[in-house]
């Protein structure tokens, strides 16, 4: 929570309070401002990390907390529910979590293990512009936002092998295999992960390099996760896929149901 009045400046200093909204001896000083936010330096006792364990909120998206209508909700309800089974406490840098994993279970996860299904982890550090609508004239106008990925060469070596049918679980996966180069870098030649910043849009005529299917929820109307899907199946098919959803009473979004894209 962040405690401060009137207009904010360069080289402001802002008090940190806790979840609980007591005051703690952590500060914020401005150093720039961005279109996402501010650059912030942290002045106290703990670093960054630590600090944001006792002064952050879950970043909620937006209409999750408009359709509250104020209403308050014990944040840590929502760190329990607005996160994988699967996320990687090493890796706590995004600002929203990857729905489609939602669906996921530890027991499915075991199944899906005895299965002979194999998993391949990969990292994207999702940014506050995956909320950012398309506002552009055209999609070509719309600027994307730019996200932190890596990936082992455990995972590209697994990448590279293809024995099967390869699934990304969220459009957050897609986009960090379609970051990747083509073809795919050796993995014995690596001395550590895969690392980039992508912008990557993917929409139509785009189509996948490294996977074949993609499992995610029903998205917002102008989003960019919306034309990521768009690519894989065709507008016309997108629009029935939708139709049929919406005469089901599907649920939407990121708390919704999920579907299987097969292109």
């Amino acid at each position: 929570m962040l405690r401060s009045n009137g207009r904010l400046h360069a080289g402001d200093g802002i008090e940190l309070l806790s979840r609980t909204g007591e005051p703690t001896p952590h500060r914020l000083e401005l150093i720039e401002p961005h279109a996402q936010g501010w650059t912030v330096a942290v002045d106290g006792p703990l670093p960054a990390d630590a600090v944001l364990e006792v002064v952050g909120l879950t970043p909620l998206p937006p209409y999750i907390l408009k359709a509250r209508h104020g209403r308050a909700v014990a944040d840590d309800l929502d760190r329990a529910w607005y996160q994988t089974v699967y996320a990687d406490s090493a890796q706590a840098h995004s600002v929203a979590a990857p729905t489609a994993g939602l669906h996921f279970t530890g027991d499915l996860l075991a199944r899906l293990d005895a299965a002979g299904v194999r998993r391949i982890d990969v990292t994207l550090h999702i940014g506050p512009g995956t909320f950012r609508p398309i506002t552009a004239a055209t999609l070509a106008g719309h600027v994307m936002h730019a996200e932190q990925y890596s990936v082992s060469p455990k995972a590209i070596a697994a990448l590279a092998a293809r024995t099967g049918r390869v699934f990304a679980v969220g459009s957050t996966t897609a986009r960090t295999l379609e970051s990747l180069p083509d073809p795919l870098p050796a993995a014995n030649m690596l001395d550590g992960p895969v690392r980039g910043c992508t912008d990557l849009l993917i929409a139509p005529p785009d189509e996948p390099r490294h996977f074949d299917g993609l499992l995610t929820n029903f998205h917002l109307p102008r989003s960019t996760l919306l034309a990521l899907v768009a690519a894989l199946i065709g507008l016309d098919r997108l629009q029935d896929v939708y139709a049929e959803a919406t005469r089901r009473r599907y649920r939407f979004y990121s708390y919704g149901d999920a579907m299987l894209v097969l292109p």
